[in-house]
């Protein structure tokens, strides 16, 4: 096997990372995982993740916890209402659908991989700054002070991974849209007129160029995401939820009074443009030793089509079946041939969230193709 008595070093304890980790480590190679987070207990904040039939699914089931996956999952219907509040559209997940794509908790989904792995196989507390070849081995140097080396190295840390100039040239990139996420805790409570036109369900809202997309059964709380054209100077202070709550209802000063009511609801605001790292650049032959990307830190791309998990996983699903199946004669063979590869299907992602991204803010129904 190209892995045994080799130290791989995968950075970054996301979904991706970690079930890279799973996926080796259920096959006997030794494998650890840096992460910056201080903590197991630290809080991912974000929206729900779907994993889809093909990609996110098929690899849960490689890494055996496709049954625990779909026992923690929420199926979820969707709605589409417009700016008055009125319901244009609703849709019940069917018994059949209920193990499409159903809604999982970041947090949750984070706690079913590590359980999955040996113990203290994520070393916590550990930001990687840099790394460097030494004496036939990789050297890693973390911000924490520590040093560790490794045969082979896995980048699963994201769209700013450090690692990525060792193999790539190509860097990140605005795709033109801004996304403010707010969460709301007790939300029957503090909105109950939004939380009741959710019903449940998805929710999507888009009028003159401006998405609202609400999940309201996030872990006991309520997130959502405004989506809008980037603006040339955007200055918000995120600490200041009144201030972004105000700046919201401003911005969506003609919709109704429950989307304002949900604003000044929420607890907690952060906001970031949408970004991509292309696959279209060429990767660099000359690597000194075994190292290659996977998930964002390969192809970053926004959330428009829901393929950014979904082939971050598949590509750790390809990638650990090259290294484990016999195929290759060498650990770099079987990387050549995972990247030739995740380049086809990731470009295929990448160009069907830009089509998306663009047709969802080009007018107030044109995104109902993009319910399901």
């Amino acid at each position: 096997m190209l892995l045994t008595n080799k130290k791989t070093v995968i950075i970054g304890a996301g979904p991706v990372g970690l079930t890279m980790a799973r996926l080796l480590q259920q096959n006997g190679i030794d494998v650890t995982v840096y992460e910056r987070d201080k903590d197991p207990k630290a809080r991912i904040w974000g929206g729900t993740l779907d994993l889809h039939k093909g990609s996110g699914q098929d690899t849960m089931q490689k890494a055996g916890l496709l049954e625990m996956y779909y026992e923690k999952a929420i199926p979820m219907g969707r709605t589409v209402a417009d700016y008055s509040g009125k319901i244009l559209f609703t849709k019940e997940t069917s018994e059949k659908e209920q193990y499409d794509n159903p809604e999982i908790n970041r947090n949750d989904l984070r706690t079913l991989l590590i359980d999955s792995l040996k113990e203290n196989t994520v070393v916590w507390d550990s930001k990687l700054t840099e790394i460097e070849e030494q004496n036939g081995k990789w050297l890693l140097y973390f911000e924490n002070g520590k040093t560790a080396d490794a045969d082979f190295v896995i980048g699963a840390n994201g769209g700013m991974t450090s690692i990525r100039k060792y193999i790539t040239d190509a860097e990140v990139e605005l795709t033109g849209t801004y996304m403010i996420q707010g969460e709301v805790a007790q939300s029957k409570a503090k909105s109950l007129k939004f939380y009741e036109l959710c019903d449940d369900k998805i929710l999507m809202v888009s009028c003159n160029g401006n998405l609202l997309v609400a999940n309201p059964k996030n872990n006991n709380a309520l997130s959502y995401n405004v989506i809008f054209k980037m603006p040339e100077t955007l200055e918000i202070d995120f600490q200041n939820t009144e201030n972004v709550a105000a700046f919201l209802s401003n911005k969506l000063s003609d919709w109704d009074e429950s989307y304002k009511e949900l604003f000044r609801a929420t607890s907690l605001f952060t906001g970031l443009p949408t970004k991509k790292v292309s696959v279209e650049k060429t990767w660099k032959n000359n690597r000194p030793l075994p190292i290659t990307l996977i998930g964002d830190a390969a192809h970053l791309m926004p959330p428009f089509a829901g393929q950014g998990a979904n082939i971050g996983l598949f590509d750790a699903l390809i990638l650990s079946e090259n290294l484990l199946n016999g195929e290759f004669q060498t650990i770099e063979n079987a990387i050549s041939n995972y990247e030739e590869r995740m380049f086809i299907y990731a470009k295929e992602a990448q160009q069907e969230t830009r089509e998306n991204e663009i047709e969802m803010l080009k007018s107030d129904f044109s995104f109902l193709k993009f319910v399901n």
